[in-house]
């Protein structure tokens, strides 16, 4: 049982964060005070803990930063993610549940391909591309960012998931390369959670969100729409024979990507639902010899 002074220190916290706004005051408070002391939140709740007068200032310091709602991942520095740990910065969006239906989606398609080629647009913190390159060891994985401060961080967590020598990082914007190196070949996957929120949306955030994560990934113009177009008015140009677009889309977007899919002349093969039943990712086949 934690000691007195350590249930209180939590309770306090708790109820600062909760006034706050944040609804789980209780788990972020014992999540920071477990960094504080440099232990696992489990310790903390079966009260492995010394409360010195050091751990009690970080502590305080950490639920101040909570309190003016500094998103609890870029605090502690990563995210789990498809069961895998990634470093996480205001440099990159942190990785959520609904884009593990792109690499599940993504894993599916190649499970019978040996040596599968894969291109993540928009790569961030890596997670996707090193996800789909953890669970299909035989896959190449080329991802791009127009960030070189987040493809940092990807190649960071590339290393830390052990998949550097198959996960290939290139500075781009979509398909245009910006690193100097050689262009985009053709790929049997390719996988995108991009920005797609209106840009208007953005001031309606969380402020977790609005105040901290980057717009840059976030915002993409009127309509959310402006990288998704150009996402899938290029994609017949770097798809192999038969290969297959998978794109995350926000809320209300299904409809309008599949349309712009369509008229680019792939075949949508489905619309995937996410935890919450909303149409969330968007399936779509270069169809054999066409594109």
């Amino acid at each position: 049982m934690l000691a007195r002074r350590a249930w209180e220190a939590i309770d306090n916290a708790s109820r600062r964060l909760a006034a706050a706004g944040i609804e789980s005051s209780r788990l972020d408070a014992e999540l920071l005070l477990a960094v504080a002391a440099g232990i696992t939140r489990e310790a903390v709740v079966i009260g492995s803990i010394n409360l010195s007068t050091y751990v009690t200032k970080v502590f305080d310091s950490l639920v101040a930063r909570r309190e003016k709602r500094e998103p609890i991942a870029y605090i502690l520095g990563h995210k789990e993610f498809y069961s895998l740990d990634f470093e996480v910065s205001p440099a990159v969006l942190i990785p959520r549940p609904e884009s593990e239906f792109v690499v599940g989606v993504a894993l599916e398609f190649i499970a019978d391909k040996a040596d599968a080629r894969v291109l993540d647009i928009g790569t961030g913190s890596g997670a996707i591309a090193i996800a789909i390159a953890v669970n299909a060891p035989r896959a190449r994985v080329t991802a791009v960012d127009i960030s070189a401060d987040a493809l940092a961080i990807a190649a960071r967590n590339a290393k830390r998931n052990r998949v550097e020598d198959r996960v290939t990082l290139r500075r781009g914007d979509c398909f245009g390369v910006l690193d100097g190196g050689p262009a985009l070949e053709t790929f049997d996957v390719i996988a995108s959670n991009p920005p797609y929120l209106d840009d208007a949306e953005i001031a309606a955030l969380e402020p977790d969100v609005r105040g901290y994560e980057p717009r840059l990934a976030m915002a993409a113009g009127v309509g959310g729409l402006d990288i998704l177009r150009r996402i899938v008015s290029g994609a017949s140009s770097y798809l192999a024979s038969d290969g297959e677009l998978i794109l995350e889309v926000a809320v209300g977007q299904a409809a309008v990507v599949v349309k712009l899919v369509e008229a680019a002349g792939l075949r949508v093969v489905a619309v995937i639902n996410d935890f919450a039943g909303h149409p969330r990712v968007v399936r779509a086949r270069r169809i054999h010899g066409g594109g």
